[in-house]
């Protein structure tokens, strides 16, 4: 015989009723809050990729070389008229960055392309991409300067952040903001992850040996002394980021070339060109250092700063974490004189640092970067380190490579001139 389940109807008690309304209106209402929250309050950053034309230029093909003074010069311009315009505006809290990534010259201008950032609810997205437009035509609009802008030839699309590192990320110089105090190596501290994202490490036979550049997706700097043991490519890697170890993108050397001056033993004419296997692709926390043009001039009294894994102190320990130093460039007399080098400092070397000591590079610092910051903080590779009196005495302070002396041999070996020119960056 079946024996259905039978059950009988009872009515809940009214507290727990009025619990289980209490408990749906808050849920309810929690939900409702969050959205609220998301698409009114919450601020997401968005990316914005954009050109206009500066008329009557004449034309000149160094626009379009990142680190000439013709390109600095024009995007300085253009980037603090961008900053003023959107900084006095009534968006300006909204306002991250503004700046221009490459100038292509055409017969009687220039065309700038430029990355914007702002910040915005997602319910305000869509007028505050109006208003970033009605600002730059204003700004282009503008005949006060000594510009002249066509705002009718402005462009804007919105992008992502992805494309927005990756165009970031292959022009040279360019890092992540970051604080901007300095210390280091004989007398610093540790770096943060994407600070320095050109400083490698030279390893033989896996541990860590000297320091080098990365100038080009294929290329490095380093000092010819560097490679003193052995010119093996086989016997020498390079790694990244900030860490000694274990090795981060770890590539292997496909040739080593000295320059054909270089005696070993000897000071003079320091300097290495290490070509990979296969190239860097660059990201984030690793991509190229601008090489300075020859006739680039850095005064003394500069403030510069140099990186490496070398030793804290003369014959100290030698840290895991990548370091750093402010230092500043010393007038080549004063490194010359009797009480310092007496005379041992030539032309195509410089000297960095401080005469009464301290703070200086170190042993495993050598080939490593010596870096100075422009006033659009785009950084340039002043100098190799490559010798000096122990670290951080008096009157001895490190002595580098100076890279304009040899900007065209470098460049004579390695497609660094190829990687300068604006246009390989695609654009809207």
């Amino acid at each position: 015989m079946y024996r259905p389940v039978t059950t009988s109807r009872t009515s809940l008690p009214l507290w727990i009723i009025v619990l289980i309304v209490v408990g749906v209106l808050a849920i309810l209402g929690i939900i409702i809050g969050l959205l609220v929250h998301f698409l009114v309050v919450e601020n997401t950053v968005y990316y914005y990729q954009g050109n206009f034309k500066v008329l009557n230029i004449p034309y000149n093909r160094n626009y379009e070389k990142e680190t000439s003074s013709e390109n600095n010069y024009l995007s300085t311009i253009l980037e603090t008229k961008m900053a003023d315009a959107f900084q006095s505006s009534d968006i300006y809290k909204q306002y991250l960055n503004s700046q221009v990534i490459t100038l292509v010259p055409d017969r009687n201008s220039v065309t700038a392309h430029i990355l914007l950032m702002f910040k915005a609810s997602r319910s305000m997205k869509g007028n505050t991409r109006r208003r970033i437009e009605s600002i730059l035509r204003q700004m282009l609009s503008d005949k006060s300067g000594s510009l002249t802008t066509d705002p009718n030839s402005l462009r804007l699309v919105e992008t992502t952040k992805a494309d927005t590192e990756r165009i970031i990320n292959s022009r040279c110089g360019r890092r992540a903001r970051i604080s901007a105090t300095y210390d280091r190596v004989k007398g610093g501290s540790n770096v943060r992850e994407g600070e320095w994202p050109w400083q490698a490490s030279l390893k033989v036979n896996g541990r860590h040996y000297c320091g080098a550049s990365l100038i080009s997706d294929r290329y490095l700097v380093t000092a010819a002394h560097c490679f003193q043991k052995t010119l093996n490519p086989q016997n020498y890697t390079i790694s990244f980021g900030t860490k000694v170890t274990p090795p981060y993108m770890q590539h292997y050397v496909q040739q080593i070339i000295i320059h054909e001056d270089y005696i070993p033993g000897e000071h003079h004419d320091d300097i290495a060109v290490v070509m990979l296997t296969e190239k860097v692709l660059f990201r984030n926390d690793v991509h190229r250092v601008c090489l300075p043009e020859a006739t680039q001039v850095f005064l003394p009294g500069e403030g510069v700063v140099v990186t490496g894994w070398g030793a804290l102190s003369y014959n100290g320990k030698y840290p895991t974490i990548l370091q750093k130093a402010p230092v500043k460039i010393i007038d080549t007399n004063t490194c010359n004189s009797k009480e310092a080098y007496n005379g041992s400092v030539e032309d195509t070397m410089l000297c960095a640092g401080y005469m009464e000591g301290h703070i200086d590079a170190c042993q495993g610092d050598s080939g490593g970067p010596l870096v100075y910051p422009n006033s659009r903080h785009i950084w340039y590779l002043v100098g190799v380190v490559s010798w000096g009196s122990e670290c951080g005495k008096i009157n001895k302070p490190g002595v580098y490579m100076r890279v304009t002396a040899y900007r065209n041999w470098i460049a004579s070996k390695t497609e660094v001139a190829q990687m300068d020119q604006g246009h390989v960056i695609p654009w809207i």
